[in-house]
Order: C-alpha cells, then structure tokens, then sequence
C-alpha cells in the first residue's frame, strides 16, 4: 500500500504544479514604422496586466525579428526560425493594433503569414486604435485568426485617436479602458487555459 501511496501522492503534487503553472501572453506590437505609438499602448497593457498576477505577460515586438516578406525569403532567416519558436512559447496574445486603410499594418500581416503551426490553437485578445478605435482593422484581423486556428475573445478595448492620444502621438488614455482591458485579459486567461491541452 505504501508504494501507491507515494505514487497517488507524487502524481497529485505533479498534478498541482501544472495547474499551478502560469500561462505566458505575449502582447505583440502590431506595427513598425517609424514613430509608432503601439509601444506605448503595449507598455499600458502590459502595466495593467501585471498588476493581476495571473499570468506571465512579456512584449513581443515584430520589429525585433526583421522578418523577410513572405516568399521573398530563403526561409533559413534567423530572424523567421526565432519569430516561430518565440510564438510556440506562448500561451496566448494580445494583438496592439492600430488602423491603416481599414485595415492591420503589412508588417503584422506579414509576421501573422510567417507563422502556421506555432498560432495554433490558443487564444487571442485585441486593442485597436485609430480614427474609429481601430474597429475595422480588428475585424480584419479576426478573419485571419481564424484561418490560423486562434480563437480570438470577444472583449474588445477601442482607442481613439482623437480622444486617447495627444497630438496623435502620445498615448493618455481614459480612465474608462481599464476595465475593458481586465475584462478582455479574463477571457484571454479563461481561453487560453482551455485550448492548452489541445497542443
């Protein structure tokens, strides 16, 4: 009896640790030109995010990984190799996304394609900024979730250019985004632990 004992009690604390194993979001900056404002929506996600505890929560800025355009490429580019093992390392995402001819940036187009696998099956939240908050470029980018099997959450955060931002270059946002924020990061949390054991 003393061996299943110890067995049944070595499975249940193993069983613990993987439930107490927190999840990594990576909140990745959908933009890279020049003078863009996504670091500092993201750096605000971020701090929001961080104060909950529930999560690991790291910035993933494709401006770092020089990703060749899709098909113009070796495909042996150092940069595509670590963009697809940083993504397998995430749980979740939050996409930081502002509006260009109601639509996402090319770049975040661009790194969504140079991906397959590692988007697979996890969870995905959106904050949108732009003339209209960004609504159209979201919308957008919830097709192409889609087609990569990313089940993107319904709490959407808007920002407005006009109202969340000086001279359309600094980021002060209203008060009333905090809860959007907390309550889109819920479900991002709540998904995002349902799909993992689907990988």
């Amino acid at each position: 009896m003393g061996f299943f004992n110890n067995l049944f009690s070595s499975s249940t604390k193993e069983d613990e640790t993987m439930t107490k194993e927190k999840l990594t979001i990576g909140i990745i900056l959908g933009s890279t030109r020049q003078g863009r404002v996504s670091p500092q929506v993201g750096e605000w996600v971020k701090g929001i995010a961080n104060q909950r505890g529930d999560a690991n929560y790291e910035i993933v800025d494709i401006a770092d990984f020089k990703l060749p355009f899709l098909g113009e490429g070796t495909g042996a580019e150092p940069g595509l190799q670590a963009w697809n093992e940083k993504l397998a390392s995430l749980d979740g995402f939050v996409f930081i996304v502002q509006e260009y001819n109601h639509s996402i940036t090319g770049a975040l187009k661009n790194a969504l394609d140079s991906a397959r696998e590692a988007w697979n099956n996890k969870a995905a939240g959106i904050v949108s900024y732009g003339s209209t908050g960004g609504a159209r470029a979201a919308e957008h980018l919830r097709g192409i979730l889609g087609e990569l099997k990313v089940a993107d959450v319904h709490v959407h955060p808007t920002l407005s250019l006009f109202t969340d931002f000086e001279n359309a270059s600094v980021f002060k946002p209203a008060e009333l985004h905090l809860t959007n924020v907390n309550a889109m990061l819920d479900e991002v949390i709540a998904w995002s632990g349902a799909l993992k054991p689907l990988r």
